[in-house]
């Protein structure tokens, strides 16, 4: 057996190597955490990659010296690129206290910057003895077999990259649009890109694929997980498979399966470069990345889960615990298990990650999968976190947008507002509010029910202060910090919204349990699908318009909004809430447009260049109802139909459901301000209720108002024809103009 000494190779007083395998002039430095650990064999692995016989494979085992302060390391000549390997550690097999060693189980390196090989599902796969239904007990024996040949391998990855690389687009805060995409989802049915490149990084990267965001004036590309991760296996026995990827298995791989066939074909290597390849492009087109992260569990799943990596390496060390004996696992995230951000292991093993991505793989920022998991101390959610701390000083956090999904399940697990700068947040209560004023409020009107009035709607339009205002020196974040969205990934698509008021998850096999049921959806009378010319087809042009109302609330509110890809295209997963376990037709974005769906992707063009050109529309910093500079419009104005100041007893009156919102700000935002800066004035008219209304336009100077924008417009082309029959789409404050029930118009100032 091969032994290696990093104490024979190098001098004491050698620092220990960073965790990983990293490339040296004549092999490898190797290191990885596992504090309780009696000792750590580093296994080389060479076979066929076409077979899962552990007997067809070669096994080379490298004793690590250590531990030092948990670590163990070594180095080990003549070790080149493409080496695959893994891990065997011993020690105790003490499930009562958390110990959960078992040198049988082959083990995935944290660090590996690529992996190599599907995960299996066998019984070998779990560290304690199960049966073919992978029942056992977890505080049972250790299972003896090997599970060398069904989990994936980590492989030795130059991660040097050659190409000289564009500079990152840093696109400020009150010009992004996010856009919230799955890199398989978003190509794989997209006619214009070649078949081979569908559904891939590379694909991602195409020119059709950049010149249809740019087409819409997407400045920041989220993407769903692309670290590598595994399905869980109840989804494999039922023949489904975590398409989502919020289930990581390796914290610094990318996910090969998302790679062209050549590249993965090629290695874990030309993996790694297709992505930086990707990355780079987007960048030459100023398009930023932004990579959904999952730092707060793992894919091993509960404590009668797989035996694949932390859990084998050191379980008390990683996964968080309720402190009693016998140990059983805290799940503050509803996934079984949870990582334990009150151990420094974890947050070095998160923020060495975030690293990785920013530095040598180049991404712009990253949005955190259940943020307030990071965050937990002794007393639960803490603003001042070591994590949080860290990543607000990182040097390679600098520039890097930060965004948190704000909540997990655990005890104080809802913490929308708290995170601190420069921070950035999912805002659900946006979410929430626009949903119902547009479809549940109306939805009960119907019925004769009461709803809501305007106040949480203009709250959440103004850019949510009562929520993102409380900091230190109070303000500071701006209205920036409320990623504003309607739909994401998880729930309804804007489409279906409008179309179900129920959830439609029978396909997921969990007896339609699963996905929220608080949708605050409208079906507008019929459940489901209305073909053309068929009975019901007249409630067709209303939920076309519903979908518009939303499309035009979330692009035009302050805030940072986020687009969910395919909702600009109308795109269906028939009623399904919660398609995490679909990579098939309901998950993916459908290319083929119809007419209408042609028409909401125009409109939601024309939205977002209405964002871009007036600069009212956008800016980070809350309003305070005061002119920006002497002689100027208030920066935010309320009136009522009527053309008059909003009172206090209208703001609370449910019945009250129109309200005009007039937002104006310098045309060509410098700094300073000067009185003699030009000026952008833009009026929003909201008409919830279910008649139309006679509206004053508003302001408190004479003022021309232009209409360019109206939501009853199937497209916005209609603005001509309207032009035409009207002899302008041109008003003065003071006209009275009908406004249709659940509509929106958008008016700018001339001049």
């Amino acid at each position: 057996m091969l032994r290696v000494s990093a104490h024979s190779q190098h001098p004491h007083h050698r620092p220990v190597p960073r965790l990983g395998v990293r490339l040296s002039e004549d092999g490898i430095d190797v290191a990885v955490f596992a504090s309780h650990a009696t000792a750590v064999d580093l296994c080389l692995i060479d076979g066929s990659e076409t077979t899962s016989d552990p007997t067809a494979w070669t096994e080379r085992r490298i004793p690590l010296d250590g531990p030092e302060l948990g670590v163990w390391w070594a180095h080990v000549p003549d070790v080149q690129v493409g080496q695959r390997y893994g891990f065997r550690v011993h020690g105790p097999w003490e499930p009562a206290s958390g110990q959960r060693h078992n040198p049988a189980k082959l083990l995935v390196d944290p660090y590996a910057r690529g992996l190599a090989r599907e995960l299996g599902y066998g019984p070998e796969t779990y560290g304690h003895v199960v049966d073919d239904e992978l029942v056992g007990d977890p505080a049972g024996p250790a299972d003896p077999r090997d599970s060398r040949g069904s989990v994936p391998l980590g492989v030795v990855v130059d991660t040097r990259y050659e190409d000289q690389r564009p500079p990152r687009p840093h696109v400020p805060w009150s010009e992004t649009v996010i856009y919230e995409a799955h890199v398989r989802g978003l190509t794989i049915g997209f006619p214009g890109i070649p078949a081979e490149l569908r559904g891939t990084y590379a694909g991602l990267a195409h020119p059709a694929t950049i010149a249809h965001l740019q087409s819409l004036g997407v400045t920041t590309l989220e993407l769903l997980p692309i670290q590598a991760s595994a399905s869980e296996p109840h989804l494999v026995a039922k023949g489904l498979r975590n398409y989502w990827g919020y289930n990581t298995l390796g914290f610094f791989a990318p996910h090969a399966a998302y790679a062209t066939n050549a590249a993965q074909e090629a290695g874990a290597g030309a993996v790694l470069t297709e992505v930086k390849t990707m990355v780079d492009r987007l960048h030459e087109a100023g398009i930023e990345v932004v990579l959904d992260v999952v730092y707060n569990h793992t894919a091993e799943g509960p404590v009668d889960g797989q035996h694949l990596s932390w859990r084998g390496l050191d379980n008390p060390a990683y996964y968080l615990h309720d402190g009693w004996y016998p140990a059983t696992l805290a799940d503050v995230t509803g996934c079984g298990n949870s990582l334990d951000f009150r151990r420094p292991q974890v947050v070095r093993t998160a923020l060495d990650s975030l690293r990785y991505w920013a530095d040598e793989v180049g991404v712009d920022g990253f949005r955190f999968d259940l943020a307030v998991t990071l965050a937990r101390g002794a007393d639960g959610y803490d603003p001042g976190h070591p994590f949080l701390m860290t990543l607000q000083t990182a040097p390679s956090m600098h520039g890097i947008k930060l965004v948190a999904e704000p909540w997990d399940v655990g005890p104080g697990g809802w913490q929308t507002g708290r995170f601190p700068p420069p921070f950035a947040e999912w805002n659900d209560r946006f979410r929430n509010a626009v949903r119902s004023f547009w479809l549940a409020d109306p939805a009960q009107a119907a019925h004769g029910l009461p709803g809501h009035g305007v106040r949480e709607l203009a709250t959440r339009l103004a850019g949510s202060a009562d929520l993102f205002g409380y900091s230190e020196p109070p303000g500071i974040r701006g209205s920036a910090a409320s990623v504003n969205y309607v739909t994401s990934h998880d729930g309804f698509t804007m489409a279906d919204l409008v179309a179900y008021e129920h959830k439609h998850n029978h396909a997921n096999g969990e007896a339609n349990r699963d996905g929220s049921d608080d949708n605050r959806s409208w079906n507008h009378g019929l459940e489901g699908p209305v073909p053309l010319d068929s009975v019901g087809s007249e409630i067709l042009p209303l939920r076309r318009r519903s979908i518009r109302n939303l499309m035009s609330t979330l692009l035009l509110a302050a805030g940072t909004p986020m687009l969910t890809a395919g909702d600009e295209l109308g795109r269906t997963q028939h009623g399904n809430n919660n398609a995490y376990c679909h990579d098939s037709a309901v998950s993916w974005v459908e290319w083929e447009l119809s007419e209408w769906r042609g028409d909401l992707l125009a409109t939601t063009r024309h939205l977002l260049a209405l964002r871009r050109e007036h600069a009212a529309l956008r800016g980070t910093r809350f309003f305070v109802g005061r002119p920006w500079a002497d002689g100027t419009r208030r920066d935010l104005s309320w009136f009522g139909a009527d053309g008059t100041v909003l009172d206090h007893g209208r703001w609370h009156d449910p019945q009250v459901r129109t309200l005009q919102m007039l937002r104006s700000a310098p045309a060509r935002p410098s700094r300073p301000v000067r009185p003699d800066d030009p000026e952008s004035a833009v009026l929003i008219v909201v008409n919830g209720s279910l008649d139309e209304v006679e509206v004053v336009l508003a302001d408190e100077r004479p003022t021309t108002w232009e209409l360019v924008w109206d939501s009853t417009w199937e497209h916005p082309a209609e603005r001509d024809a309207v032009a035409a029959a009207n002899g302008g789409t041109s008003a003065g404050n003071g006209t009275v103009v009908t406004v249709e029930p659940l509509s929106v118009r958008v008016y700018v100032a001339q001049g």
